[in-house]
């Protein structure tokens, strides 16, 4: 049987809403050119969060069971939004940063990496559907 989650969106003014998920608030709001306050995040970068989170944590705890040193360790993600209406993320890019100071083995943070991008993010997949997604690992000094 599928599992159905809920959230609420709940309208404050103008362009603003306060988001309800899990128990958390995050405000939205638009920007001041389009009758927002600016005060809380766009949709559409929030999905990028939410893209960033998912395979973030796939990747935390593919490592944690391999036993990796993880000690730093970032995801950033960007979208390309094609130039229609509706506008929507055609293209994106995510990129996984770890330190090489950490001691980390490359081949299992690929397979890590490799693991959450083709089986276990859901995220991905939903977004892959609709965007090409592109990833890259890198190591900072």
């Amino acid at each position: 049987m599928a599992t159905t989650q809920q959230m609420t969106c709940t309208w404050t003014g103008k362009m603003a809403f306060d988001a309800e998920v899990d128990g958390f608030h995050i405000p939205l709001d638009a920007a001041a050119e389009h009758g927002g306050q600016n005060g809380g995040p766009r949709p559409k970068p929030l999905m990028l969060a939410s893209l960033a989170g998912c395979t973030g944590m796939d990747v935390v705890a593919i490592l944690g069971k391999m036993r990796e040193p993880l000690k730093h360790f970032r995801v950033l993600v960007e979208g390309d939004l094609n130039d229609a209406q509706p506008a929507i993320y055609e293209r994106l890019r995510i990129v996984f940063e770890f330190h090489k100071s950490d001691g980390l083995n490359p081949d299992k943070v690929a397979r890590a990496v490799s693991l959450s991008q083709e089986k276990y993010c859901g995220v991905s997949a939903m977004l892959r559907k609709a965007a090409e997604i592109a990833f890259e690992i890198r190591y900072l000094d």
